[in-house]
């Protein structure tokens, strides 16, 4: 599956990923119970760099993001634990079909998914479909300069950082986001592949 010029093609279909540690699960309104414990495990909405949503919240937060991957926007996901229990979400998003591009973000985890295999594992079956299934030029991430757990949880994957776009988005509490950019090209996959293989391999 690649990307074919068309937005309603390959990229955008729904795609379970399964790891030893992690299962990807095309988001479904189903999700929102386990969704919304996920989101109540460390109360991730208070902390003002992050956009995780509350509780109450999530079911709002599925229809959206459902409604971007019908506008050919967004692929969600739910991110789970091999049982099924969901711990989070991710998503492909400011996908760039003619240069071969596409973001992985939008992404949070319940407190108790971090630090654990849960994102190493989702990030290698993220990229793995990017790069070998889809024929990505680049992958990106971005987060808020603020975030700093994120900042390190990126460049621990291997991603390389482009830049900071200041002033780049007016932030819900009216201040304005610095973004970091940070990115893995085609080229540096295999190596990437092979530090988070080992990262799991150790863990």
């Amino acid at each position: 599956m690649r990307f074919d010029g068309d937005v309603t093609g390959p990229i955008l279909e729904p795609a379970l990923l399964v790891g030893d540690h992690v299962r990807l699960e095309p988001l479904d309104p189903r999700h929102a119970p386990g969704l919304a414990a996920a989101s109540a495990d460390g109360e991730g909405w208070r902390k003002w760099t992050t956009t995780v949503p509350t509780p109450d919240g999530v079911p709002a937060e599925i229809d959206r993001r459902l409604a971007e991957h019908a506008a050919g926007r967004m692929v969600p996901w739910a991110t789970c634990l091999p049982d099924g229990t969901p711990v989070g979400m991710t998503t492909y998003m400011n996908i760039d079909e003619p240069n071969r591009r596409l973001e992985i973000g939008s992404t949070w985890l319940a407190a108790s998914a971090q630090g654990t295999e849960v994102n190493p594992e989702a990030k290698l079956l993220q990229l793995a479909r990017a790069f070998d299934e889809l024929d990505c030029i680049a992958v990106e991430f971005r987060t808020h300069w603020h975030n700093r757990q994120s900042r390190r949880a990126i460049a621990a994957l291997g991603a390389k950082q482009d830049g900071v776009l200041r002033n780049h988005s007016i932030w819900r509490d009216g201040t304005l986001r610095d973004t970091v950019v940070f990115s893995i090209l085609r080229e540096e996959w295999p190596a990437v592949r092979s530090g988070l293989r080992a990262r799991l391999g150790a863990a």
